[in-house]
């Protein structure tokens, strides 16, 4: 089953998958597609002025290429991603727990003590692919305060179910959720 819908000016089509034995969710999947991920930037871009951030923030791994692309594009010369893995090269690191719909159980994010002492007293634009439950961005928020930032706004490209209604985050597209048979439900 495949759900098919315009995303920043391009039709694409996402294959369903299966969250519950009647919840399925649309993958939005921007790795390998340029195309989409070169036009989602700018269209983020456009969600909030450049003025009012001085750091794009996202977690690993699909909102790499869409803050690569932001950052290229508005010619910032630098972006942090929290990863999902302890790096070696991360110095004196500090974690926050993360749970998401797309990902099974918790697992931590982790930003090297390097970058943290950057975000300290800037102004961080959280970027995420899609924003279902919200849990991605809480835990993005999280490391930014104990960085001692500020979170200047929330961006992304889908905003899933219940999260469209949100007033605090910014997105290009709403995407529903559906039934098993392939259905959007709710709103």
């Amino acid at each position: 089953m495949k759900y098919k819908m315009t995303i920043a000016g391009l039709e694409r089509e996402l294959p369903l998958c299966k969250i519950a034995d009647d919840l399925y969710i649309a993958a939005f999947i921007c790795f390998g597609d340029a195309q989409i991920t070169e036009a989602c930037g700018r269209e983020l871009l456009k969600l909030m002025p450049h003025e009012e951030y001085d750091y794009i923030f996202t977690a690993e791994a699909k909102g790499i290429p869409l803050a690569h692309e932001m950052a290229r594009q508005s010619g910032s010369k630098k972006y942090f991603v929290a990863r999902k893995g302890l790096k070696n090269y991360m110095p004196d690191p500090i974690s926050v727990e993360d749970t998401s719909i797309t990902t099974r159980g918790v697992q931590r994010l982790y930003l090297g003590r390097d970058d943290a002492d950057l975000i300290r007293g800037k102004r961080v634009l959280l970027v995420d692919d899609v924003v279902s439950t919200g849990g991605s961005l809480r835990a993005m928020e999280e490391l930014v305060r104990l960085c001692g930032g500020e979170v200047a706004g929330r961006v992304c490209v889908l905003a899933e179910g219940d999260a469209a209604k949100r007033d605090d985050i910014r997105y290009i597209e709403k995407l529903p959720l559906f039934n098993g048979k392939g259905e959007p439900i709710g709103d």
